[in-house]
């Protein structure tokens, strides 16, 4: 994992307005959220696992799936992770967790980052800051 300084940190957004201006750019909400918070998702790579910026958020005033809620940004940063082939070692039959979740764990959840795609996550979030504060 890699932070990056950004004037996105601390700002507060809408989250459905955040959603009408990444979702177009290429910005998916990624699947780590909870109600009070959660990320946008830029996927950069996923030749040898995946690359991606994130750009983390908290929610201010309710929960993320209320209407109109407010949230905040924390520390963007980029992640990698890489899978293991074939299926999850944890996985058993008889396993009721097992029935339902048949992705494998990752075999590096905190991957070293490519250097090659640093300078690309810091062109992504200057556009995303770009578009966001542009008012």
């Amino acid at each position: 994992m890699i932070k990056l300084e950004s004037a996105l940190e601390g700002k507060q957004f809408n989250l459905y307005e955040l959603e009408q201006k990444l979702k177009p750019i290429g910005y998916s909400i990624g699947g780590n959220w909870d109600y009070d918070h959660g990320s946008f998702d830029y996927k950069m790579d996923d030749e040898v696992g995946y690359q991606f910026l994130r750009l983390p958020f908290s929610a201010i005033d309710g929960q993320l799936d209320t209407p109109g809620v407010m949230v905040q940004f924390d520390c963007p940063f980029l992640l990698a992770h890489k899978y293991q082939i074939g299926l999850d070692d944890n996985a058993s039959t008889g396993s009721f967790s097992g029935s339902f979740n048949q992705f494998s764990e990752p075999q590096d959840p905190d991957a070293s980052f490519p250097e090659e795609y640093i300078a690309v996550g810091k062109r992504l979030l200057k556009q995303a800051e770009k578009i966001l504060m542009a008012e």
